[in-house]
């Protein structure tokens, strides 16, 4: 019996030689395509999964400095619209021109906001360090359990909705009690944070405060309305940054995965409560400016 040689029999099995009756050649390679092309996407996905989960310091650098990056452009674009804004360059009326014709009852209500505001800072900054001097509340703080962390979104939830449904006018003592229990929880849930340091607090302390003044000053020379239809995207954004920092919880913050999500929720958060401060801001003037002052619905300075 004559065998051919092995190039020779590769070539006519390529040209359909040998195949059985009724199997067509083309289908055949095709189902053959297809297989190598299943086998590469799985794999692909195989390696895109462990890249995701291998720990490198080099990608974990730059994802790092990305987000610097994307803190840093926000704060140029922050003091760029605080130049135009705060040095009359816009065509429209800013909130600071329109406070010289506001009445009376519109500039006591922003007072008031703002004295509640500051009244707020400080009442959480002392419940902060009691309790921080008390052992027992610290070490349940400190756990980072799913108790401790349910218990505080429950008491944070629950606390805001308590001053919320209060109203100001009809029931004012027990509306500052609820306003005082509220500030004790925030106090509660940043207690962990005395562990830094006092330094470092004051620091800390000291660059929110520029933030804060900076941004709302953006806001107060800026058109009432400016930053106003930005509910939308911050609410997408606020769930980005939510869904992020819960899974920073799961994946450890050394792999490529688990230092995108640190970063979306650290830098992203930045940036977007930066945002929010903004449109606040401009919410609770023109919310000052709208209320009738003898209407049926009543002012709320706290709920601001």
């Amino acid at each position: 019996m004559y065998v051919g040689h092995p190039a020779e029999e590769t070539k006519q099995k390529e040209k359909g030689y040998g195949q059985p009756p009724g199997v067509p050649v083309i289908a055949t390679e095709e189902y053959a395509t297809r297989t190598r092309i299943g086998i590469r996407r799985g794999k692909t996905g195989q390696e895109l999964k462990e890249a995701a989960m291998e720990p490198s310091m080099e990608k974990i650098f730059k994802i790092d400095q990305v987000g610097r990056w994307f803190v840093a452009g926000g704060a140029a674009v922050g003091l760029g619209a605080l130049c135009y804004y705060g040095l009359g360059m816009s065509n429209e009326i800013g909130a600071i021109e329109k406070a010289v014709i506001w009445p009376q009852y519109v500039k006591d209500r922003i007072h008031s906001t703002y004295m509640y505001l500051a009244g707020s800072i400080g009442l959480t900054t002392l419940s902060a360090l009691a309790v921080s001097r008390t052992p027992a509340l610290m070490n349940f703080m400190m756990r980072g359990s799913w108790v401790t962390i349910g218990a505080t979104f429950a008491a944070m939830i629950g606390a805001g909705m308590l001053v919320h449904s209060i109203s100001y006018e009809q029931s004012p003592g027990p509306k500052h009690l609820a306003w005082l229990l509220h500030s004790g929880v925030m106090g509660t849930v940043v207690a962990p944070l005395t562990i830094l340091g006092g330094p470092l607090l004051i620091r800390a302390a000291w660059y929110t405060a520029g933030i804060v003044g900076g941004l709302s000053t953006v806001a107060m020379c800026a058109p009432s309305e400016k930053f106003l239809n930005m509910g939308a995207p911050l609410g997408v954004g606020l769930g980005l940054v939510f869904v992020s920092s819960l899974g920073s919880m799961f994946l450890p913050p050394t792999t490529v995965a688990g230092a995108t999500l640190y970063s979306v929720a650290m830098y992203g958060g930045l940036v977007l409560f930066s945002m929010f401060l903004l449109y606040d801001t401009q919410k609770v003037i023109k919310r000052a400016e709208v209320i009738p002052a003898y209407g049926v619905q009543k002012y709320d300075p706290i709920n601001s």
